[in-house]
């Protein structure tokens, strides 16, 4: 890629706030954008950890007058915790180049099952973006005046702004700033938690005695099946803890080589980390005899009544740093959203269930056009629901919990199949069989008691998504239907090179030359170059190919991959050359590996029109029968962006219409 010397005005702003462009062909590229585990314990982990400031609160609201139990749904939120995190370290080693839920039900089960994991995970990922940026905001107000909270929404939209354009400039950058705030937040709250056990450890016999009195009057009000229940809400109204653990096996492709060793130990610090605090929060709850308290959370009202007896200024200080650090790591959370959620993205629309425009990379080798829809999407969701924690909680994590389902479904099926081979598979199909059982109930009981109080809405929102995808790859499919009667060509020519020896010739320099864009050896670079012969005749004396290997989420994965594009596109300009060749003309390829075709098309027109003063350039477009507002979004119209840029150069050049109806 060329560099500008001189940026015009919008790119010298645009490099103020988004960056420079990075050069996709230096070597040490990959390894200065990769995390390491610490790192992705902030980037990926922070969803989980920050989820200790809604999940256990909600939970224990949720229990009403029975707090005691809270207990139990403690210690079963920890066992959760380590059977998913666990049986997610097994995906990440059948899948090191990334298993995320998407990958995995696609692979294992099947795509179409797999489209449906992804369609979930997006959801929750914006979801995710949302109940976290609203969580921050409700720990901010936690410490102003209540006639301040009419401003709430206008601060979690610009919370929203920021960590987009913090994510337009690149995942390491986005990731290391935040690590102060997230440090702090495990610092002040590691503290709290031990300070508050420490200072009352004494009434712990107080909440074993108050847990077994409350489980025996609750037992015998309710009987068991209303106890069960009872337990049951509260643990799945506090599910949304759980999220963020499949982040890891989502981002496998921002962390640091060797990938699996470093996924499993980030995955292993969320473990305990997350573990630590939802269980300590719970316990605090209980020690401190917490209860709802209007425009304050429930992790502001400990804070408060542990530094009761501090000095006051200091504990004044201590309160506003606890809470600006645990609403700044809920903006942190929604990076989770804001990684995860274009990755699937990108996964999603190189398969063709989505517009493969977002797989595209921009300059700062991010896919920006997922980023930007994330935005959106999240600031949609928080003016809908008006920034309410209580209503997006009962939005979120279920979706999630659709991808857990369908993951562990399709490592149970993998062991089966390959039992002979699998010296362990017992063990391993255990371990996912004990995951997929434990959310198979956790999904079936959120579905359940979450259904009434608008639940329905994310399982509408997610089918809508869902027939959204089936017709966009049903077009996809009708398209390659076309393309493969205008693919029919490549054999024909194959078989002319095979029956002619190609003739090497001397260039013409100052012969007509034309210059002709293609995008692999297809039906539509043949095409394009048979109606140039068949317009022109002899008019020209030299033909050369450019064709501009592109980087996008697919194949931008490690400087083998970029090699093997490389290569890929030097194959297919060899096979022109040859063709060229065999009708007696001078023929030649120029191979570029770049992210923006536009930019790098514009940088080699010049360096061509300085050999070849009469360069012609020539660019075919597909024509459909129906020029549908669909179609402009799934199909690349590149072409007329070259054209409008050589066009404002002064450099010549044509599009060819090439039908494929």
């Amino acid at each position: 890629m060329t560099e500008n010397h001189n940026p015009k005005f919008p790119e010298r702003i645009k490099n103020i706030f988004i960056g420079k462009a990075r050069n996709p062909s230096d070597s040490g590229l990959f390894h200065k954008l990769s995390l390491v585990a610490f790192l992705a314990w902030v980037g990926l982990g922070a969803d989980g950890i920050s989820s200790s400031c809604y999940g256990p609160q909600e939970a224990f609201l949720s229990l009403g007058s029975h707090t005691y139990l809270a207990v139990f749904v403690a210690l079963a939120t920890v066992v959760t915790i380590f059977i998913i995190s666990t049986s997610y370290s097994q995906i990440v080693e059948l899948f090191p180049a990334g298993g995320g839920g998407y990958i995995v039900a696609s692979k294992l089960l099947s795509p179409a099952l797999g489209m449906i994991s992804g369609c979930a995970l997006l959801i929750d990922y914006v979801l995710t973006i949302s109940i976290s940026i609203a969580s921050g905001t409700d720990a901010i107000f936690s410490f102003l005046p209540l006639d301040w909270q009419q401003y709430k929404f206008f601060v979690a939209a610009l919370g929203i702004l920021f960590l987009t354009l913090l994510n337009l400039r690149g995942v390491k950058e986005s990731v290391v700033s935040l690590v102060p705030i997230f440090l702090v937040f495990i610092a002040t709250h590691v503290f709290t938690i031990l300070y508050v056990i420490v200072s009352n450890f004494f009434n712990l016999p107080v909440v074993l005695h108050g847990t077994v009195a409350e489980t025996h009057a609750t037992y015998t009000a309710l009987g068991t099946s209303g106890l069960a229940i009872l337990i049951l809400r509260s643990y799945t109204m506090g599910a949304g803890t759980y999220t963020g653990i499949e982040a890891v096996s989502n981002g496998m492709n921002m962390l640091r080589e060797p990938r699996v060793v470093t996924a499993k130990k980030t995955m292993s610090y969320m473990a305990v980390s997350l573990s630590l605090l939802a269980f300590g929060l719970m316990l605090a709850y209980l020690l401190l005899n917490v209860s709802h308290s209007a425009g304050k959370t429930l992790n502001a009202i400990v804070f408060e009544k542990m530094s009761a007896s501090w000095n006051p200024q200091i504990a004044s200080i201590f309160i506003l740093v606890t809470l600006i650090s645990e609403a700044a790591l809920l903006f942190v959370a929604a990076q989770t959203g804001f990684l995860g959620g274009p990755s699937v993205l990108a996964n999603m629309a190189g398969d063709r269930w989505f517009p493969t425009k977002f797989s595209i990379l921009s300059d700062r080798l991010v896919t920006h056009y997922g980023i930007l829809l994330m935005s959106l999407a999240a600031l949609a969701t928080l003016a809908l629901t008006k920034g309410s924690v209580s209503m997006l909680v009962v939005l979120y994590s279920i979706n999630v919990f659709v991808t857990f389902v369908l993951s562990q479904a399709g490592m149970v099926r993998h062991w089966w199949n390959v039992r002979a081979q699998a010296p362990k598979w017992k063990k391993k199909i255990a371990i996912n069989g004990v995951g997929f059982v434990l959310t198979c109930v956790i999904l079936v009981s959120m579905i359940v008691i979450k259904f009434y109080q608008g639940a329905w809405v994310t399982l509408l929102i997610t089918g809508t998504l869902i027939v959204a995808s089936l017709l966009i790859k049903r077009h996809y499919i009708y398209t390659a239907k076309l393309l493969h009667r205008l693919n029919s060509l490549v054999a024909v020519v194959d078989a002319e090179i095979a029956k002619k020896k190609p003739t090497v010739t001397q260039p013409n320099r100052n012969g007509r030359t034309a210059v002709i864009f293609v995008n692999g050896y297809n039906g539509l670079g043949l095409h394009t170059l048979l109606n140039i012969l068949r317009y022109f005749g002899d008019m020209f004396s030299n033909f050369i190919f450019v064709q501009i290997g592109v980087l996008d989420a697919g194949n931008f994965k490690s400087e083998e991959k970029v090699r093997e594009v490389e290569a890929s596109v030097q194959q297919d300009l060899a096979k022109y050359i040859s063709y060229v060749q065999c009708q007696g003309h001078y023929a030649q390829g120029i191979c570029r590996v770049g992210i923006d075709i536009v930019e790098e098309a514009s940088s080699i027109a010049p360096q061509i029109i300085e050999q070849y003063p009469r360069a012609i350039f020539f660019g075919g477009q597909l024509v459909f029968r129906k020029n549908m507002l669909l179609a402009r979004w799934l199909h690349n119209y590149t072409v007329f962006v070259v054209q409008k840029r050589f066009y404002d150069e002064g450099i010549p050049f044509f599009i060819l219409p090439i039908r494929v109806y």
